[in-house]
């Protein structure tokens, strides 16, 4: 949901990870240069371990803190979670929003909120608060029950996540990387007696592929797997592909944003979504690219609406996805 009349934003904190996997030699500075161009009060902090982003978002937007309103995340997919993680307060939105800058493997978060838009452009119109090229907005975000986790992304159970396995062995960096790992794990998969429950009712049951929850359309930066999810509809997307389709098939299909015309593909929405292994062997699952070492059988994810505000590209403008036409930001009105 869009927030009316956003000021430019005046006190930002900029978040950066030096060890993401396509930061490149001053790209850190270029970040805080070009927010000081326009902001009046700008700190950095340079991420030296897991949760160093949390704690330090969490120091600067809370209580005694130093009051920023906007918080930039350079790095990937792994970073931005952190900052997330820091920003979202259980009453909704904390006063600070989040704009990324991408530099990790996947960098799916700047995709769907910026399609592939230079970075350069993309922050100088945030910073600016231009309403004619950016929007701050609230995001839906999801919650892992069983841990209480945040979902920024999404999470995924079969293929996606044995990609996450096959991707240790692979020397590349960025997209490439996991672009190389997925078909060597679609090669190896075998797919999982599984049910996909939405809302207490069932989606899917039988041979499982995947089992895609969340609001990002693209896991992997580059693999559309909900077409049509909204950011900011209160409700989790789901994206369910059966045995008919061959595991080695998905990775051109998704990147070709041809998955979803697929005959034992499914898709939902709603507020609870649970995905299950039915022949109690454990469920291999991620969420927001981070595989998950759990001897569990299902994984829950609750929707948390409007937990976060975020700067990204206006409603009025399309997300280019490699579908029939093109489809909005805000995703597109079905029957």
């Amino acid at each position: 949901m869009p927030i009316p009349a956003p000021l430019a934003p005046r006190r930002a904190l900029v978040v950066a990870n030096p060890t993401a996997g396509t930061v490149r030699a001053g790209l850190f500075e270029d970040v805080v240069r070009m927010c000081r161009e326009r902001i009046e009060s700008v700190g950095v902090h340079r991420t030296t371990h897991p949760g160093s982003a949390t704690a330090a978002v969490r120091a600067a937007t809370g209580r005694g803190g130093a009051g920023v309103d906007l918080v930039v995340a350079v790095g990937g997919d792994g970073t931005v979670r952190e900052v997330v993680e820091g920003l979202v307060t259980p009453g909704g939105p904390a006063g600070a929003a989040l704009a990324v800058v991408p530099a990790g493997t996947g960098n799916s978060n700047y995709r769907t909120l910026w399609a592939d838009r230079p970075w350069q452009e993309t922050l100088r119109a945030t910073v600016s608060g231009d309403p004619r090229a950016a929007e701050l907005r609230t995001m839906d975000l999801g919650s892992l029950a069983e841990t209480g986790g945040l979902v920024l992304l999404g999470a995924c159970s079969g293929l996606v996540a044995e990609g996450l396995v096959a991707a240790r062995a692979v020397r590349a960096t960025g997209r490439e990387r996991y672009a190389r790992a997925l078909p060597d794990a679609a090669a190896a998969h075998r797919p999982y007696p599984g049910r996909v429950t939405v809302d207490g009712a069932v989606l899917y049951e039988g041979d499982t592929v995947l089992a895609n929850v969340g609001g990002g359309r693209y896991r992997g930066g580059q693999y559309l797997i909900l077409p049509y999810s909204e950011l900011d509809d209160g409700l989790l997307d789901v994206c369910v592909v059966g045995a008919e389709v061959p595991a080695v098939d998905v990775p051109d299909l998704a990147r070709e944003g041809r998955l979803h015309e697929r005959a034992g593909v499914l898709h939902g929405r709603g507020r609870r979504v649970v995905v299950e292994r039915l022949d109690g062997q454990p469920l291999c699952f991620e969420y927001d690219g981070e595989l998950q070492q759990l001897n569990w059988a299902r994984m829950t994810v609750d929707v948390l609406p409007g937990a976060l505000a975020v700067w990204g590209a206006p409603t009025k403008e399309v997300t280019r996805v490699d579908t029939e036409g093109a489809v909005p930001l805000g995703g597109v009105a079905r029957a």
